[in-house]
C-alpha cells in the first residue's frame, strides 16, 4: 500500500510540474505573440503607449539649417530697399507681425480695445508671409534633427524678401541670384537625394506670378524661382497660385492682421465678430483700377457710392484709408457683406481680413477664391460666400444690392456662422507663442503638406491638386 500511495503521489506531482511549465510556455508564448507584457505593471506601461504617446507619428518636419543669406541677413538689409519696399524694417519686425496696432483715437467709436497689439492685431504687410511661417516652423511641435523621421523637409527661404530686395533697378540674373545659390546648396544635400527634393517645401509669401517671370507678360517682372528644375520637384507655398499644370504652387491665406497669442484670444474674437453689430449691408475697401479695361472695381465704386446702405474706403486722390488696419477691421465687422472685386490679381488679402471679420465675401470671379486655397476653405463656397459673375457687372446689367437681398436672412445667417468657424484656419498665431487646441492657418498648411508628399510617395495622386480644381 505504501509502494502504491507513493506512486499516487509520486504520479500527482509530475502532473501538478506540468501543468506549471504548461502555464509558463503559454504565457511566454502569449508575450511573443501578442507582444505585451502583463507583468510587472511599469514594464507594461513602458511597452504599449510608445506609439500612443508619440502624437508626432507621420507629422516629423525637419528644417533646413540654411546660410543666413537666405533669411536673416535679409531682415537684417531691410533697409537697403531705398523705398522699394517702404518701412520695410518697421513691416517685419515683432516676429514680421509688423507695428501692434494702438488704441483708436476716437473713444466713441466702440471698439473698446479689441484691435491693439495687446489683443493680437499688428499692421502685418501682406507679403510678410516668409518672416511668419519661419517663426510658427521654429515653434512646431513636431520639428525634428533627424531628417530620417520626417514627413516633410521645410526650407526657410525668404524668396518674397528676395524679390522686394532686388526687383527694382536689378538685371534679371540678379534676381535671380539668390534663387540659383539655393537650389545649388539643395541639392548637394543628403536630404535632397532621398527623394529628389519631392518632400521639400518652402513659403514663398508673394503671388506664383512673381516667381515665374519667363511666363509673364513683363520680361523685367520678378524672379524664375518657380522654374528652376530643383523648385518643380518642391512644394512652394504662395498666396495665389497659378494656373493649372505650371508648377507645384499651392496657394494658402494672405496674412491678415489678426495673430491671436492664446486659444482665448481667439475664441473671444469669434464671440465679438458673432455678436457684432452690423449697420452697413455692404462695404468696399479698394482703390479704381483705371488703367485695366477688364476691372469692374468703376462698376462697384459707382454701385456703392449710389446705395445709402453701402460704405467704402478708399485710396482716391491720396487718401490713405483703405491702408489703416483699424479703419479696415472696424468697417468690415460693421458690414453684412464685402465686395471683393479682383485687383492686381484674381485674389486679395482684403478677402480674407473680411472673413476674419465675419463679413460674408461676394465674389466676382471663381479664381479669387474658389479654385484655390483648397487646404483652408470649404469645398462648397456657397456656405461662406457669394458669387455674382463680373460680366453682368461690367455690362451694367446686374445690380449688387438688388443680388444681395434677394438671399434669404437665414442663409446670410448661416453663411456667417460658417465664417466664425472659419476664424482659425485663416489666420497666422503670432510665432512667439503657441496654440494649445485650436489650429490655425501654419497648421492646416503643414498637415496639407504631409498629406500631399505621402500621396507622391505612394502614388495614390493620379492627377495634381490643380488639375482637379481647374478641370471642374
Amino acid at each position: 500500500m505504501e509502494k502504491s500511495g507513493a506512486v499516487r503521489r509520486a504520479r500527482f506531482l509530475l502532473l501538478v510540474a506540468a501543468a506549471f511549465w504548461v502555464c509558463i510556455l503559454y504565457f511566454r508564448l502569449s508575450v511573443i505573440i501578442t507582444g505585451v507584457a502583463i507583468a510587472p505593471t511599469e514594464r507594461a506601461a513602458s511597452f504599449a503607449p510608445a506609439y500612443e504617446r508619440d502624437r508626432c507619428r507621420g507629422r516629423y518636419v525637419y528644417m533646413h539649417d540654411l546660410p543666413p543669406r537666405f533669411n536673416a541677413d535679409m531682415l537684417g538689409g531691410c533697409s537697403q530697399t531705398n523705398g522699394r519696399w517702404p518701412d520695410m524694417c518697421e513691416q517685419v519686425s515683432n516676429a514680421g507681425l509688423g507695428k501692434p496696432l494702438q488704441e483708436p483715437e476716437d473713444e466713441g467709436d466702440g471698439d473698446d480695445g479689441a484691435l491693439t497689439g495687446a489683443r493680437g492685431w499688428y499692421a502685418t504687410h501682406q507679403f510678410a508671409l516668409d518672416a511668419i511661417f519661419h517663426g510658427r516652423m521654429r515653434r512646431y511641435e513636431c520639428l525634428t534633427n533627424d531628417s530620417s523621421a520626417a514627413a516633410a523637409v521645410f526650407v526657410p527661404f525668404y524668396a518674397g524678401f528676395d524679390f522686394a530686395r532686388h526687383h527694382w533697378g536689378y538685371d534679371n540674373a540678379t534676381r535671380d541670384a539668390a534663387s540659383h545659390d539655393l537650389a545649388n546648396w539643395l541639392v548637394g544635400r543628403p536630404e535632397w537625394r532621398r527623394a529628389g527634393g519631392r518632400d521639400h517645401f518652402l513659403v514663398a509669401g508673394r503671388t506664383a506670378w512673381d516667381f515665374r517671370r519667363d511666363t509673364c507678360l513683363s520680361p523685367n517682372w520678378g524672379t524664375n524661382l518657380l522654374l528652376l528644375a530643383a523648385a518643380r520637384n518642391m512644394t512652394v507655398l504662395v498666396v495665389e497660385s497659378s494656373a493649372p499644370g505650371l508648377g507645384n504652387d499651392m496657394a494658402v491665406p494672405y496674412p491678415t492682421y489678426f495673430h491671436p497669442r492664446t486659444d482665448a484670444d481667439v475664441l473671444d474674437w469669434q464671440r465679438r465678430i458673432k455678436n457684432s453689430d452690423r449697420p452697413w449691408f455692404m462695404s468696399f475697401v479698394g482703390a479704381p483700377r483705371p488703367g485695366d479695361p477688364r476691372s469692374i472695381r468703376p462698376q462697384i465704386i459707382a454701385q456703392c457710392s449710389a446705395s445709402s446702405t453701402c460704405r467704402q474706403l478708399g485710396c482716391v486722390n491720396g487718401a490713405s484709408q483703405c491702408h489703416a488696419p483699424g479703419d479696415i477691421m472696424r468697417l468690415f465687422q460693421s458690414s453684412t457683406f464685402c465686395l471683393q472685386p479682383p485687383g492686381d490679381s484674381y485674389t486679395r488679402r482684403s478677402a480674407f481680413d473680411a472673413m476674419v471679420a465675419g463679413c460674408v465675401p461676394v465674389f466676382f470671379h471663381p479664381a479669387s477664391a474658389y479654385l484655390q486655397y483648397t487646404w483652408h476653405l470649404p469645398e462648397d463656397h456657397t456656405r461662406y460666400t457669394v458669387f455674382i459673375p463680373e460680366d453682368g457687372v461690367r455690362a451694367g446689367n446686374v445690380g449688387i444690392e438688388e443680388t444681395l437681398r434677394r438671399i434669404p436672412p437665414a442663409a446670410v445667417r448661416r453663411m456667417r456662422e460658417e465664417l466664425v468657424r472659419l476664424v482659425p484656419r485663416l489666420v497666422y498665431a503670432d510665432p512667439r507663442y503657441r496654440l494649445e487646441t485650436v489650429k490655425d492657418a501654419f497648421d492646416v498648411a503643414v498637415e496639407g503638406i504631409i498629406d500631399k508628399v505621402a500621396e507622391s510617395r505612394t502614388g495614390s495622386a493620379a492627377e495634381s491638386w490643380l488639375e482637379k480644381i481647374w478641370s471642374m
